[in-house]
């Protein structure tokens, strides 16, 4: 009778456990690429404890989530060696198939924007973008520029940032309506090639309203330019340099680079502006460089590990996360006081970083 008694309590137990294990996905969610172990940790911000882990495929560099923070789209790099975006369920916690980019290889930035995953693709020279609604790349920019690396999209994508680490430039991105006569040996507005009036509605079966005329300016940086960002405004973009440790300043609106501030951060890889944008976060090897914008100026050097990689803000500017990958963690700082508050046990190799939030 005592033996009947155990099974169903150890059953109970059983999947009580079970149930414990498998926690929800919170949101905001931080997700954290794990470069060594080919993987993606779900953190919870709140108690700075993994969630849950997800394998994706080899060489992951770069992440994003979908505007509904239900769904990861991971880069898949290689330096060229690899053609595919990696995604993941975040709700159910688990691989979907990945996207292959066939021969748009090295994929590396990416942004959400607009319902779209953008991306940049160094082994094509290339920029793009897969619609998934329609589970299809539906448009690609070559950008003539060598390791086209990081990207940023502007709301509405109709201005796009990329910056090109071995050329050492940045490209602006800017798509214009096509209307008729506006290019080279066109017809006068109004007339077909044969004097005649042409068939109403846009040409070649472009959907109304869906311009394709893009214009491209290639600015020159400081050296080996890769980490970035826009500032909140969205006026300015800074650069940080590795190859010669500089920031660039970038006009957006002149396209033009302003400056290079000698930094002293040779071997930066990624910079972040905070939400206020006063403060310019630069990961510098063993340090964080924290620069005031306004000044343009240095205000402190924070040691961080052996090591540093990709950078992340909170949403609310409270605190900032910065991947330190000989050390196998994530750094947390308070940007309040400008200290190390505490770090996330992260498998090998970490890099890349970015928030899921379900509205």
């Amino acid at each position: 009778m005592k033996s009947s008694l155990r099974w169903p309590t150890a059953a109970i137990l059983l999947l009580i456990s079970n149930w414990a294990a498998a926690q929800m996905t919170p949101s905001p969610s931080l997700l954290i690429l794990s470069k060594h172990d080919r993987s993606l940790t779900i953190v919870d911000p709140a108690t700075l404890k993994s969630v849950a882990t997800i394998p994706v495929g080899n060489d992951p560099h770069e992440v994003v989530s979908s505007s509904d923070g239900k769904t990861a789209y991971v880069s898949n790099y290689g330096y060229g060696a690899y053609h595919s975006l990696a995604v993941v369920d975040l709700v159910a916690q688990k691989p979907l198939p990945a996207i292959e980019l066939r021969a748009l290889r090295g994929p590396h930035g990416l942004a959400f924007r607009d319902g779209k995953v953008w991306f940049t693709a160094e082994g094509a020279r290339v920029i793009g973008s897969y619609d998934p609604a329609t589970a299809k790349i539906d448009w690609i920019m070559g950008t003539g520029q060598d390791r086209t690396h990081m990207i940023y999209v502007f709301p509405g994508a109709k201005r796009i940032l990329t910056t090109n680490v071995n050329s050492g430039t940045v490209t602006i991105f800017e798509e214009h309506e096509l209307t008729p006569g506006a290019m080279p040996g066109a017809p006068p507005a109004g007339m077909s090639p044969t004097g005649t009036q042409p068939p109403q509605g846009p040409p070649g079966g472009m959907p109304p309203g869906n311009g394709n005329d893009w214009q491209l300016t290639v600015i020159p940086a400081g050296a080996r330019g890769e980490g970035f960002d826009v500032s909140p405004d969205g006026k300015m973009a800074w650069v940080a340099n590795p190859g010669d440790g500089t920031i660039s300043v970038i006009d957006i609106a002149n396209k033009s680079n302003v400056t290079n501030l000698a930094a002293n951060v040779s071997g930066a890889n990624r910079l972040k502006f905070t939400p206020d944008g006063k403060l310019a976060l630069i990961s510098a090897g063993l340090n964080l460089v924290i620069f005031d914008v306004a000044a343009q100026k240095e205000i402190k050097r924070l040691p961080i590990g052996h090591g540093s990689g990709g950078v992340l803000v909170q949403p609310d500017g409270a605190r900032a996360f910065v991947a330190c990958s000989p050390d196998s963690y994530v750094a947390v700082i308070d940007l309040k006081t400008l200290t190390v508050t505490g770090h996330i046990p992260t498998g090998g190799d970490p890099d890349g970083m970015n928030w899921a939030v379900r509205p």
